[in-house]
């Protein structure tokens, strides 16, 4: 390593938010630059550890120590290479994932793991800064065509391995513009659509064909597909969100999560609702159901949107606020996480049960009934703790039960497993010979960087279906 006292020298840091007054008033990312000096810092205090965990910790096995090590030693061009090598996009990981392979960082047994998701933004957005991204179009051409079905991470790590591995590959998308979860699902604050676009214009200087506005099922069918490709993948997501069938569930102001989170990313493109169909928590009493990433994403655009309150509701116990030692190391850790979106206000419950809805004479959602429940496994109810919020919007975001199976999957007869995902083989393909599956409507709701990771490994195995072998990595 180029700084083996590294770990000893230098303390764990990352980047600084803006100030909450400040970014609550608009819709950019929420951190500060990190001068290049400190990022070379931490990068030095990766240790040289011999085993390194944070490999097996990653998804996509990305070779953190030696790109930690470059950007040490002033390398960037050779620490995107390395970057890449592995990953298609950490300009996406770098943002969006919670870091696994921080939890599994060896000095994270006694010290604070290093700052891996700080280097791997800085190589990549250095790289576009510096123009260093071009686009890599196959030396030949397979003659062979391949449709994927959904432009979220899954499938745009596919369709540019497939790609560059000489096959012409269409990508269809049911929205307006490409980009699935990452365009629609992520704020911008989290991360700005620019970010996406400029890897767009790279896949399709690389000759991907991205088709929009086509909803597969509807617009096309199963059959259509079958007959003008050579294989499918489908990367539609975890699109089916789990609901609370509760009474009252029926009244209007309850929506779920997406569909508040998609509503607002199209308004900051630019698009405009009516005010039938609007959903804003400006001025509103405004209730999260749920306290993971999604109701965060939706404390944080309730808050730009100016609601009058927020409360976010957990079922679970309130997390350790370090490491639970049922979690030790390298497993990830059971342990409270601050997100911008609550340093930004709000009140955050926990041990919190809903029980039902009641409304005003118009039917519009006017209460939230709950009771205090005990710790897991249980999660059973405090007698006598029944209580009521105020509530104008409520935001169910409690999480996804797999894809939607209604059109596109029904027509192609797949087969599903015990919890509604489509069922594949080890080589990603499906029971329908030549359709393949990757991502979270394969494996369930996950990570951006498994998406990734399926991704990539599925175009390999399309690849190797399609030729016969592959070069593509697996």
């Amino acid at each position: 390593m180029g700084k083996v006292t590294g770990f000893l020298e230098y303390l764990r840091e990352t980047p600084q938010r803006r100030p909450v007054l400040e970014r609550v008033n608009d819709w950019f990312e929420v951190y500060q630059d990190f001068p290049e000096p400190k990022v070379k810092e931490q990068a030095a205090r990766c240790m040289d550890c011999g085993v390194p965990f944070c490999h097996t910790g990653c998804p996509l096995g990305n070779l953190i120590p030696d790109w930690n090590d470059l950007v040490w030693r002033g390398r960037w061009r050779e620490a995107l290479r390395a970057l890449h090598a592995t990953n298609n996009f950490p300009e996406f990981t770098g943002r969006l994932c919670p870091a696994p392979c921080e939890a599994a960082c060896v000095l994270g047994i006694n010290e604070p793991p290093v700052s891996i998701k700080v280097v791997e933004q800085k190589i990549i957005d250095r790289a576009f800064d510096e123009a260093w991204i071009q686009s890599e179009e196959p030396r030949r051409r397979t003659g062979k065509a391949v449709a994927v079905v959904g432009s979220g991470p899954a499938g745009l790590a596919a369709a540019q391995q497939l790609t560059r591995a000489g096959h012409r590959v269409t990508v269809l998308e049911r929205h307006p513009r490409p980009g699935g979860l990452l365009r629609y699902g992520i704020p911008d604050f989290k991360m700005e659509k620019n970010v996406l676009d400029r890897r767009l214009d790279q896949l399709i200087a690389e000759g991907v064909d991205f088709r929009t506005g086509i909803h597969v099922g509807e617009d096309v069918r199963a059959e259509d597909l079958r007959r003008d490709y050579d294989a499918v993948l489908l990367a539609t997501g975890a699109e089916q969100p789990r609901d609370l069938a509760i009474p009252g569930r029926e009244l209007k102001g309850i929506h779920f999560a997406m569909d508040y989170l998609v509503q607002q990313n199209k308004r900051c493109a630019g698009d405009r609702f009516s005010s039938a169909e609007e959903i804003s928590a400006a001025g509103k009493r405004v209730i999260i159901i749920g306290g993971g990433d999604t109701g965060a994403d939706c404390l944080g655009t309730a808050h730009r949107q100016k609601a009058a309150s927020v409360h976010q509701l957990q079922i679970h116990p309130m997390p350790p606020e370090r490491r639970h030692d049922a979690t030790p190391w390298p497993l990830w850790p059971l342990q409270l996480r601050v997100e911008a979106a609550h340093e930004e206000g709000g009140y955050r419950e926990w041990s919190v049960l809903t029980t039902h809805f009641s409304g005003d004479e118009s039917g519009n959602v006017q209460r939230l009934h709950c009771v205090w429940v005990g710790p897991k496994p249980a999660l059973e109810r405090v007698p006598e703790s029944e209580f009521y919020l105020e509530a104008d919007l409520v935001l169910i975001a409690i999480g996804f039960s797999g894809p939607v199976h209604k059109d596109l999957l029904e027509q192609f007869s797949l087969k599903f497993d015990a919890r509604s995902n489509i069922q594949t083989g080890a080589d990603y393909m499906t029971s329908v010979p030549g359709v393949f599956s990757a991502g979270d409507a394969r494996r369930g709701q996950s990570l951006v960087v498994w998406a990734i990771a399926e991704g990539r490994q599925a175009a390999h195995h399309i690849d190797r279906y399609l030729m016969g072998e592959s070069q593509l990595a697996a």
